[in-house]
């Protein structure tokens, strides 16, 4: 009868596998030098006999967990999906297990989790602020393993990777107006976020290429989003729809928004990019399968994933340089909706 119990070594599994504790802990590590045969009757023992690898063990001899915390607001918008998932992939280089945790973008929880309140033991913390900003930069005190994500709400001492906010609305602005586009309305703005934050910087860019045109931005062409999710590009597209004069291009803040914009525009027969073209930011995989395919901002997110793993693994094996602040490169990608 196999054994269901915690007393279970490495060399137990070892024993019915027929193979050493080495290599048992290659195995259960990804070890890819292990034969694939090997590596079955390794894990069908592991099965059988109910071993559970002891991390806590591990993580006194070695002063490691193998484990990274990711912190991000909120798993339902589509950038946050793919970052999380592109992040992981990247972790897995270098051996790593991701924790994630969702912030909601809340203060309280953002500080919990910089002061280890809120986040389980790990080698390291990948963290994308949404509450926090300007003046906070006390909280970062004391974490030497921590990469911070998004916008320039920081200048602490530690590794930061953002993108280019405000040149990359410019290009999504002024294609646009090259499109001969001239009642252009945003969708996305914030005004109870830090003038750092993404909302703010795409929306100050926005009107600037705007008034560098000529062109002038009515109030009611600035539709506030506060949660970026599905429902607020459709309301905010139903709402610009309603107007006396409806905007005949509209630049969503994200890529989430404008899934839901160009909902309401199939809804009520508005045809894209005919009566009105549709840019979002992001290029998440969704904006390939649209109807119809969605133009957006290509963020370099593949990048921001890959440089703060390797930053991270750089702080986890000690290197001693100086914090750096990565900026990452953006295209805009060319679809059928503008």
């Amino acid at each position: 009868m196999a054994r269901k119990d915690e007393s279970v070594t490495m060399a137990d599994v070892g024993a019915r596998a027929g193979v050493t504790a080495r290599t048992v802990s290659n195995v259960l590590s990804g070890h890819t030098s292990v034969r694939p045969e090997t590596r079955d009757r390794v894990l069908r023992a592991v099965d059988e006999l109910g071993y559970r690898l002891n991390t806590s063990a591990r993580s006194l001899r070695t002063g490691r967990t193998g484990t990274i915390t990711l912190a991000i607001p909120d798993l339902t918008i589509d950038y946050f999906t793919d970052l999380a998932g592109r992040i992981m992939t990247e972790a897995e280089r270098h051996d790593w297990t991701v924790v994630i945790q969702q912030t909601g973008a809340r203060r309280d929880i953002e500080i919990a989790i910089l002061s280890g309140a809120r986040r389980q033991h790990s080698d390291g913390l990948i963290f994308q602020p949404h509450a926090l900003g300007p003046g906070d930069e006390r909280y970062l005190t004391g974490n030497d393993r921590l990469v911070i994500l998004g916008e320039r709400i920081f200048r602490g001492p530690v590794d930061h990777v953002t993108m280019a906010n405000t040149e990359a609305a410019r290009l999504a602005t002024q294609y646009l107006i090259d499109r001969g586009h001239r009642r252009i309305a945003a969708i996305g703005a914030n005004p109870r976020v830090a003038t750092t934050s993404a909302a703010s910087l795409r929306l100050d860019a926005f009107r600037d290429t705007l008034a560098k045109n000529g062109l002038s931005l009515p109030a009611e062409h600035v539709v506030t989003a506060e949660e970026w999710h599905l429902r607020d590009g459709a309301a905010g597209m139903a709402r610009l729809l309603g107007l006396p004069q409806p905007p005949d291009a509209v630049f969503c803040f994200n890529d989430t928004m404008a899934f839901g914009a160009l909902h309401t525009l199939a809804a009520r027969g508005v045809r894209v990019p005919d009566d009105v073209a549709v840019i979002g930011f992001d290029n998440v995989a969704m904006a390939e399968f649209t109807t119809p395919p969605l133009t957006t901002i290509e963020p370099g997110t593949a990048q921001v994933a890959k440089q703060a793993v390797d930053m991270l693994a750089a702080r986890v094996a000690g290197r001693g340089t100086p914090p750096t602040e990565v900026l990452t490169d953006y295209s805009l990608v060319v679809r059928r909706s503008a």
